[in-house]
């Protein structure tokens, strides 16, 4: 399955050539200042995404970096370093069928709102998804 995305202005596109995992959001600090709200995200390996366009990388901490579109600023990944790359989620074009499945860092989550789904919810990142 070949799935497609791309940032606000469609500079950047990319295409996934290869599985993506259920959408987690992502309620860290981190998230929250570089979106202006959560992150929902779903990861591929490394090896299925090709990247049109120049990306723009900020290294976020010591171990991760975030890649934007350096002219609409849109937020479209995040590498940690595995085999493996997060892609946010609503940059995707189209329903590719996956589906929210969990909440991380929900100690961290702005006091502005409550996670009302019903779906898992963990303080910090859970052994099983990192």
């Amino acid at each position: 399955m070949t799935v497609t995305g791309s940032c606000l202005c469609g500079r950047v596109r990319y295409r996934i050539d290869g599985p993506l995992s259920p959408v987690v959001a992502c309620h860290c600090s981190q998230c929250r200042k570089a979106s202006g709200h959560h992150v929902a995200a779903t990861t591929v390996l490394r090896d299925d995404l090709v990247i049109e366009g120049e990306v723009r990388w900020y290294a976020s901490s010591a171990g991760a970096q975030r890649g934007f579109c350096p002219v609409c600023g849109s937020n479209l990944f995040w590498d940690g370093g595995q085999d493996y790359l997060a892609v946010f989620a609503g940059t995707l074009d189209g329903d590719p069928g996956i589906r929210m499945a969990a909440h991380v860092f929900c100690a961290d989550k702005g006091a502005y709102y409550e996670i009302t789904d019903g779906l898992p919810q963990a303080p910090g990142l859970p052994e099983d998804i990192a």
